[in-house]
């Protein structure tokens, strides 16, 4: 289960097969091996060792794509970092780790000389610079063009050994490196290229940044099987949908900020997306409305994964997107999923408690946090911090992250079940439902929106917000639909966005959190 051999593998018996789109840049499989074979050995050349942390502050390129394979093949740790973190964000993060080498590129580096000094690891000559280092710095692109392009020597890799350290996105708190092994990420191409039905011919498009767990999902059975895998630089609704008629896409993968920014585009057509096969939505909760539509507009196609990059996962089948409405579906093959209360004893079906899950994906635990691991990962069960809970059949249904939850007057308030609401506004794009102070009920719920492109034609004009609707009118819209009193927003309030992290999921914090410090009155 060495993972680069699945590059060897293809290298040798399917080299003309197209292994990765990127720009202007097509490379078969032979070609795209041998760029990793000469990365591996640029990094032995500068002491990188077996089970040393090779960290990587880069956009979505095609050398970040390479070293993910060729840190694999020399058994070396890849670390991919946002290129959004700065500061202590960064310096804490690469300490924390123990890199002994960082890939960047040029319009980073003036955040990496800030924070250099206060890193323990790393010295400038191990700074590699993808497009045109000078000293210090080592140029990334002329020491892989002088290494050869013949396999370096073996590693001894065992599916036991780590493969990367990713760090939680930090939704909810300072991120925790998370490890995986070799053999989790085989199951990751083993089980998922199965449950999306990809096949050598398929063709993966991915847009989103590929330093976010997500990403993995479609790239490790893309190449596993040998499939075409496309990379965009970063998403854009109009150039997804063009690519995807153009090179005739079958399976991608989108979170729901993303599903929304391609239904309301102008450039959308059914047409032009006849070729999916598979529409993956993950990373957050897409809105009921939101995934009825998609259904409608382009059938049989849509799957959803609730997951956790720790290391448990459940699946919403195509097949089933439309009979289980509303579910995130079921655990894949060789997985398990329980719903336990706060005694610890599991729940009957349609009572919700926390989420427990377990599988071939579990995670070896946080890097150099062995207490955090024990509170998460506890005789080999991921304890989510998520309560859903199970129907008769098995399907899970998601009911709110348990630090979203509002205290309202002692009753618990579900953000989610107000954002399902809301979503159904036809001028609201997006909702972020969470609880602010109030004297009398402790925490009250306060509704964000950011309203479609073209709202004013969806609702009535002659109001104060360039003639779309205003925020007192969705207020009251919301409060007249929800189930029970306590569930109605105090405020809305209208965002031109929402903060998010590099896996697109939306920042509540940022938004919450100025309430709770008293240092504001608006979001």
């Amino acid at each position: 289960m060495e993972l680069s051999s699945l590059l060897a593998h293809h290298s040798r018996y399917r080299p003309h097969a197209t292994a990765v789109v990127f720009d202007e840049q097509r490379l078969d499989y032979r070609g795209f091996n041998a760029r990793v074979n000469r990365v591996a050995h640029l990094l032995t050349k500068l002491g990188v060792r077996k089970a040393a942390r090779v960290a990587t502050l880069l956009p979505n390129t095609l050398e970040l794509l390479e070293l993910y394979w060729a840190c694999a093949r020399i058994g070396a740790v890849v670390v991919p970092l946002s290129p959004l973190l700065t500061g202590i964000g960064l310096s804490s993060l690469i300490n924390d780790a123990g890199a002994v080498c960082l890939v960047t590129q040029q319009s980073l580096l003036p955040v990496v000389e800030t924070v250099l000094p206060e890193l323990t690891t790393l010295s400038p000559a191990r700074v590699l610079v993808i497009d045109g280092g000078q000293p210090p710095w080592g140029d990334y692109a002329a020491l892989a063009a002088a290494a050869p392009e013949t396999a370096p020597l073996s590693a001894a890799v065992t599916e036991d050994d780590l493969f990367n350290i990713i760090y939680t996105s930090g939704t909810t708190g300072l991120p925790k490196g998370i490890m995986h092994s070799h053999r989790v990420r085989a199951m990751y191409a083993l089980l998922l290229g199965a449950a999306w039905r990809m096949t050598p011919e398929s063709v993966v498009l991915h847009t989103g940044a590929i330093v976010f767990n997500g990403a993995f999902v479609t790239l490790m059975p893309a190449f596993h099987l040998g499939a075409t895998y496309i990379l965009h630089r970063q998403f854009d609704a109009a150039a997804m949908i063009e690519t995807i008629a153009l090179q005739k896409v079958t399976h991608i993968m989108v979170v729901p900020a993303q599903i929304i920014a391609l239904l309301d585009s102008p450039q959308f057509d059914a047409n032009k997306l006849a070729s999916l096969q598979m529409i993956l939505s993950l990373g957050a909760p897409l809105a009921q409305p939101r995934k009825d539509q998609l259904n409608q507009l382009l059938p049989g196609r849509f799957h959803e994964l609730y997951g956790l990059t720790e290391g448990f996962v459940t699946i919403l089948d195509k097949a089933d997107a439309v009979r289980k409405a509303g579910s995130v579906g079921c655990p894949p093959p060789f997985s398990e999923v329980r719903i336990v209360g706060e005694d610890g004893r599991d729940l009957p079906p349609g009572q919700p408690g926390e989420i427990v899950g377990r599988g071939p994906f579990v995670m070896q635990g946080y890097w150099d946090k062995p207490e955090l691991t024990a509170e998460t990962l506890r005789d080999g069960w991921i304890y989510s911090g998520d309560i859903g809970y199970l129907d008769n059949e098995g399907y899970l249904y998601l009911v709110d992250r348990k630090k979203d939850m509002i205290d309202s007057g002692g009753v618990k308030v579900y953000p989610r079940d107000i954002e399902e609401v809301a979503a159904r506004h036809p001028a609201i794009a997006e909702v972020a439902v969470f609880g602010i102070p109030h004297q009398t009920w402790g925490e009250t719920p306060v509704a964000a929106v950011v309203l479609r492109v073209g709202a004013d034609s969806l609702c009535a004009p002659g109001n104060p917000l360039r003639g779309q609707v205003t925020a007192e009118e969705l207020r009251d819209w919301i409060n007249e639909r929800v189930a029970a009193r306590y569930q109605r927003v105090q405020a809305v309030v209208i965002k031109p966005e929402f903060p998010r992290n590099a896996a697109g999921k939306t920042l509540k914090r940022e938004m919450r959190d100025p309430y709770w410090a008293g240092r504001a009155k608006q979001i």
